[in-house]
């Protein structure tokens, strides 16, 4: 069982390498977990819906969550980036259509 956990550590550590930028927040179990919902309900990748996030506001990810909307209207990947300025913006990515759905500069 102690290695199949290392398996999969080791699995997502290889994952984030793959991804190219730096999650400051988020640990190799977020990463799978965000995997397993999203491959089980038919959504796009992290990696797609950070590309997209990444478009509308280019920067360095410090943190990405999976977030269900209110009333079944659906499932958003949350990014929070840094951009050259300092600046942290939070960006919403539809996780069905990979349509970036908001984008908000975080005053605090």
């Amino acid at each position: 069982m102690k290695n199949l956990k290392t398996i999969g550590l080791i699995g997502a550590a290889t994952l984030m390498m793959q991804m190219g930028v730096a999650h400051a927040d988020m640990d190799a179990e977020d990463i799978l977990e965000m995997k397993k919902i999203s491959e089980g309900l038919g959504l796009i990748s992290l990696e797609e819906a950070q590309k997209n996030a990444l478009l509308a506001k280019p920067g360095i990810v410090e943190d990405a969550d999976l977030e269900d909307r209110s009333f079944d209207k659906g499932w958003d990947y949350e990014f929070e980036i840094l951009d050259a300025d300092g600046n942290e913006w939070e960006v919403l990515v539809d996780a069905k259509t990979g349509e970036v759905r908001d984008t908000k500069k975080d005053w605090f």
